[in-house]
């Protein structure tokens, strides 16, 4: 780990702080529940399953076959509340809460919980409000924010004074939800209620439930590449209920997404902090590598890496606002040695390094060729008062939307996932369509000729004006527009 310049004994501290945070060296595995088998199996649960057997018997049937069941943990374990809780309410002669939050499964599931609440998938509501504020108030509105955005994202779960839940925030298993006791997150956004099977959470379709669509199209993407065609061959393979599922030891067939982003190799722990092994940025106009920031309390912050490290101990502002300590900061390169764990199960360490290199390229590609010099025009359009401040309202920003979020984002969820269709023809392909032939004229149209060759000159280094100006005195290129040599 590096926590800044000059700091004593570096190699030590990075072996004692890879072993904490990042689980690199030590034991491969989630931990299991330590709590005595006294901690659950309420006799009064016994009267729920009496009820719910005839009231909703595929529920029961659900929990039936899952390991709560075989383990004694009943429906009031889970259920429990204090009259004094905000959701709590009568239900059949017992106090009862109607959302079971990662605070209550964190009572047995401690080490699950705790990485979950600190991960990003935790954040996930902030993207809303905070990041997208545009499209989902202007363009989506309530109806379609309760029905799209929040059933992935998460809702802020609002308690009637009776204890049951408005219809407009309930109900939710959105994967950044916030609880009413102040937890955020869902752990049935993964592992389904009432089975919480670990199977079914290991599978892409646990996580392609979200990850789809335009701004995540890793649904599409996965399948189509070598790894999503190897998992569907080889899915009876997989050994997906193992209680360790360690890739190498447990399965070798095929990766799924938990395999890379969560799952547990030889010396490399399982995490349920989603996005601890990603170097780079790849949902946003630019990417950016990106350091890892832990604080003392346990929470973290990512940090483009053309900021200061920030110091082991320094006060610095966690994404709420508040201030935290700094107890770790893992770099890029770290988080890319974590991840290459996992890869190397399957591949040489050539392979391996050759792969993240090509990724690497495509990125920067990306970043230099459309996604910086995009973004700094539109913001000078709106420096000058030629783009209004209402998010949506203008051809232009529907076009730089779709130029970075839609195809911009296919491009380096393609590169990153080896799916070449979706980095080549479905990805770069369409960005420089979008750019050249839809960003630039009505750039042109907007801003005028004189002004929109100063910003494409200045923002470009003058490699698209050069360009333009070649093409158009240059003869008309025959072979690959779908017309034969003369």
């Amino acid at each position: 780990m590096v926590y800044a310049k000059n700091h004593s004994k570096p190699t030590l501290l990075l072996c004692l702080i890879m072993v904490s945070w990042l689980g690199v060296v030590g034991i491969a595995w989630a931990e299991k529940v330590k709590l005595s088998p006294d901690n659950w199996g309420k006799a009064e649960g016994k009267a729920c399953i009496d009820c719910h057997e005839k009231s909703s018997p595929g529920l029961t049937r659900q929990w039936e076959e899952s390991a709560h069941a075989k383990a004694g943990v009943n429906c009031l374990d889970c259920h429990q509340a204090l009259p004094a809780d905000d959701d709590a309410l009568e239900h059949e002669g017992r106090v009862i809460a109607t959302i079971v939050s990662p605070k209550d499964c964190g009572r047995c599931h401690t080490i699950e919980s705790t990485e979950t609440q600190n991960s990003v998938h935790s954040q996930a509501v902030a993207l809303i409000g905070d990041k997208l504020p545009g499209l989902a108030d202007n363009l989506s509105g309530k109806a379609l924010i309760s029905a799209g955005c929040t059933q992935c994202h998460g809702s802020f779960v609002a308690v009637r004074g009776d204890g049951t839940l408005t219809p407009e925030s309930w109900p939710n298993s959105g994967i950044g939800r916030i609880n009413p006791d102040g937890s955020r997150g869902s752990c049935s956004a993964c592992h389904g209620r009432h089975q919480f099977s670990k199977a079914q959470a290991r599978t892409p379709e646990a996580c392609t439930w979200c990850h789809n669509g335009s701004d995540s199209p890793d649904d599409e993407v996965f399948e189509k590449s070598k790894h999503g065609a190897l998992f569907t061959s080889h899915r009876d393979k997989m050994n997906l209920a193992s209680d360790d599922w360690v890739t190498g030891k447990d399965y070798s067939a095929a990766p799924t997404c938990v395999t890379c982003h969560m799952g547990a190799s030889p010396g490399l722990k399982a995490s349920h902090d989603v996005g601890m092994r990603e170097a780079w940025s790849l949902n946003g106009p630019v990417s950016e590598k990106q350091y890892l920031v832990i604080f003392e309390d346990g929470e973290r912050r990512e940090l483009p890496d053309t900021q200061a490290v920030p110091r082991r101990g320094s006060d610095l502002a966690k994404l709420d606002g508040s201030i935290g300590k700094v107890k770790a900061v893992a770099t890029p390169k770290q988080r890319r040695q974590a991840m290459g764990k996992v890869c190397i199960e399957c591949h040489s360490k050539g392979f391996t390094d050759g792969f993240m290199r090509q990724f690497d390229d495509a990125i920067k590609y990306y970043n230099e060729r459309f996604g910086k010099p995009a973004q700094s025009i539109m913001r000078a359009l709106y420096e000058k008062s030629l783009l209004t401040t209402t998010a949506f309202d203008e051809p232009l920003e529907f076009t730089y939307w779709k130029l970075w979020h839609d195809e911009g984002t296919k491009l380096r969820h393609g590169a990153a996932m080896a799916s070449p269709n979706h980095s080549g023809w479905q990805g770069v392909h369409q960005v420089a369509q979008l750019f050249y032939g839809t960003f630039l004229s009505q750039l042109r149209e907007l801003a005028g000729e004189e002004t929109a060759n100063a910003l494409i000159g200045e923002y470009t280094s003058g490699w698209a004006q050069q360009k333009e100006s070649a093409a158009s005195t240059a003869p008309i290129p025959l072979v690959g527009y779908g017309v034969d040599k003369p």
